[in-house]
């Protein structure tokens, strides 16, 4: 594509409806760029969504930021709820092993909010479809692009001048695209939604928390949702699932190990049974941006780079990127060739931080958070954060409460541990010089007394 035709592209297609092609087609309609969104799926607000397939969102600053540019930020948040912390539950469930309540923040003022994914999904589409020159079309299965088209189930369809394709983790697009590297990382866990009901109306459990039950190699989350209920998600490896083949083996294993809420689950073996086994896959790919017979396509979201939803960031990553082709277009004058080169190169290096840190946090939920030296460390970290308000910040708040580039995080937090190691060293040598100028004197005032 040449340098003229490139800010003047006409034809601008999106692939996938979901939450960041929607925010995208948005943004890129505002700035009077006509956009066609294409969908496999029919439309979700007729059909609703997959059983077991809704993984509830936790959106934090970032997505929020990302909607406030579509004014949908204070509709997002009338639709979510607010979790302060986590509330750790452990294994023995008893009178006597009451949950342990984790606040985010060092002032547990901030919270991190459980939204539908549908309903976020459902909000987007309706902002999408009702801003001048996006156009949505459903059940058209993109499976790549050749000869300047979208081909459409290996068929020859429209043409493009520039693709963006949102088409999820396993991207037809991405894979009908030469000389693109692409590593997927598979965790050997999966993950099976459950359903806690409300209880005579009500919460079953606290809504103002993230519910874990961390189990060492395992754990179950649980997030609420405004029905008051609350979607489970278990997180095992793929064998767990594969041994409990009989309604019988599976109420055994939660009285087990979710003692304090295997009661709370009337349809714990129907979801059991009839739930798919998910996967969980980091996908890490170079490039994102090629061209192929003068049609410019770019990956964006989990096409791109997607990660485990342990740090809660996959939508707001994904909408991370819509925010940042926008920005790049401003900066470029409209230039689609410069503003995805500069979107590139500007994202890699945060979606690649984003990645092991989500990885990273597996291992914390999972088993770190019920550990007494964890909790210890973590009541320790607050107390810093608000004796050294700004200064130190932890990795959590940084990543959720802020919108801090993510690949500016690791370093800022290895600094801020240096720092205080350093002036922790200062402190116990000064402490023992102290200590070792008083016992002279001591010495000898005693030596004088005698």
């Amino acid at each position: 594509m040449s340098g003229t035709e490139a800010p003047r592209a006409r034809r601008v297609a999106v692939v996938g409806a979901g939450l960041a092609g929607c925010l995208l087609a948005t943004l890129l309609g505002r700035r009077g760029i006509e956009v066609t969104v294409y969908e496999r799926r029919p439309d979700p607000r007729i059909a609703g969504a997959e059983r077991g397939r809704s993984i509830n969102l936790a959106i934090s600053a970032r997505g929020l930021a990302a909607l406030e540019e579509v004014g949908l930020r204070e509709q997002a948040l009338e639709r979510a709820l607010p979790m302060h912390g986590r509330m750790v539950h452990p294994r023995a469930g008893g009178r006597h092993e009451a949950p342990d309540f984790q606040p985010y923040s060092a002032d547990g003022r901030r919270a991190i909010n459980s939204i539908s994914r549908a309903e976020l999904n459902a909000a987007l589409l309706d902002a999408a479809e009702s801003t001048p020159g996006v156009t949505l079309r459903f059940s058209q299965r993109v499976t790549g692009v050749a000869g300047g088209r979208l081909m459409v189930d290996g068929v020859p369809g429209d043409a493009a001048d520039v693709v963006l394709a949102g088409d999820g983790a396993y991207s037809a697009v991405r894979g009908s695209l030469d000389g693109i590297e692409v590593g997927q990382d598979f965790l050997e866990h999966g993950y099976k939604e459950l359903t806690i009901p409300p209880s005579d109306g009500e919460f079953a459990l606290d809504p103002d928390a993230l519910h874990i039950w961390p189990r060492g190699d395992s754990m179950m989350i649980a997030l609420p949702n405004l029905d008051r209920s609350f979607t489970c998600t278990l997180f095992w490896p793929r064998d767990d699932f594969a041994a409990l083949d009989t309604p019988g083996k599976v109420r055994a294993h939660f009285a087990g190990h979710y003692p304090d809420v295997a009661g709370l689950m009337p349809a714990l073996t129907d979801d059991f049974e009839h739930n798919p086994v998910g996967s969980l896959v980091t996908v890490r790919c170079e490039p994102w941006v090629r061209e192929v017979d003068g049609t410019l396509v770019a990956l964006l979201g989990d096409a791109a780079h997607a990660i485990v939803p342990f740090f809660g960031q996959g939508a707001n990553c994904a909408f991370e990127d819509c925010i940042e082709i926008d920005r790049c277009l401003t900066e470029t004058g409209g230039r689609w060739d410069l503003a995805l080169a500069l979107y590139q190169d500007r994202r890699k290096p945060n979606t690649d931080a984003i990645a092991e840190m989500a990885l990273d946090n597996f291992v914390e939920m999972r088993d770190r958070v019920s550990s007494p030296v964890y909790k210890v460390a973590h009541a320790a970290q607050h107390a810093l954060e608000r004796r050294l308000a700004g200064r130190y910040v932890s990795r959590y708040e940084l990543v959720s409460f802020t919108t801090v580039p993510y690949a500016r995080i690791p370093g800022r937090v290895r600094k801020q541990n240096l720092i205080l190691a350093a002036v922790a060293g200062a402190l116990t040598l000064i402490a023992g010089s102290a200590a070792a100028l008083l016992g002279r004197a001591l010495c000898r005032r005693f030596h004088r007394s005698r």
